[in-house]
């Protein structure tokens, strides 16, 4: 994996991260905007020109592959690279949030 990549991602923006979330396992557009939207609670809703354009750029940084694509329909898959970035990520979190909660004593 490339360090750019790292740069690039790491901070990740909250449409990313849950995209990247979402295609664990193979997934559409309108199927990655459900999930998301779901397993949020809607607060993070992605449009489909904002979503579409994320997924062009996430195919060209090779986080995310296009496993079929039938009628027209795209369906995506994260890739190794982007489960690692992903995974850094997640820990990036988990320091950020325990280093919240040790100053805030709760």
């Amino acid at each position: 994996m490339e360090d750019k990549l790292v740069k690039k991602y790491c901070p990740m923006t909250e449409t990313i991260f849950y995209t990247l979330l979402a295609l664990l396992s193979p997934n559409h557009g309108y199927g990655i905007m459900k999930f998301v939207k779901e397993l949020t609670n809607e607060r993070v809703k992605m449009g489909t020109g904002t979503l579409y354009t994320m997924l062009g750029r996430l195919v060209e940084d090779q986080m995310i592959t296009v496993v079929s694509e039938e009628s027209g329909k795209k369906t995506y898959q994260i890739t190794d690279d982007g489960k690692s970035i992903l995974f850094m990520e997640v820990e990036r979190l988990r320091h950020q949030y325990e280093n919240g909660k040790k100053i805030l004593e709760l």
